[in-house]
């Protein structure tokens, strides 16, 4: 299926590309979140009139995810959980955990933007988070994680 991206997408492109897809990932996600619109004549020429006003609602996407990186890259987090004699811990600290510790501490974010490639963190330590706030921009917290048995 052939859509018109009207916002840059991770690993698909930018504002105003045409580009091939596979129909359920257009169906299920592109359409209904409104990142695209099927390419059609009139849907390439409404673009083009409105192309400045997606470029200014995408600048200042990008300008309010940057300010909030000068924030984030900057803090340290701590999170107490119960753990046993080593280290290990009783569960595991994980995106909605980490999410809610940096809410508590005054920056508003969601749980989708902490990235996690490992899975869960199930051990007390240190650990450097990443956050991924807008498709150029990242941000990176301290995370320490006490253990009390």
């Amino acid at each position: 299926m052939d859509i018109i991206l009207l916002e840059k997408v991770d690993r698909l492109g930018k504002l105003g590309d045409v580009v091939s897809v596979k129909n359920g990932f257009a169906r299920n996600f592109l359409l209904p979140f409104g990142k695209a619109k099927i390419a059609n004549e009139a849907n390439v020429k409404e673009l083009e009139e409105r192309r400045a006003e997606f470029e200014a609602k995408e600048a200042e996407t990008l300008a309010t995810a940057t300010a909030l990186k000068a924030k984030l890259d900057e803090m340290t987090i701590s999170i107490t959980s119960k753990s046993g004699s080593e280290g290990k811990l009783f569960g595991s600290v994980g995106n909605a955990d980490i999410a809610e510790a940096i809410v508590a501490a005054g920056v508003d974010i969601e749980k989708k933007v902490v990235r996690l490639p490992t899975g869960p963190i199930r051990n007390a330590g240190e650990y450097e988070i990443d956050l991924h706030l807008h498709s150029d921009v990242n941000a990176q917290i301290k995370l320490t994680i006490i253990g009390e048995e």
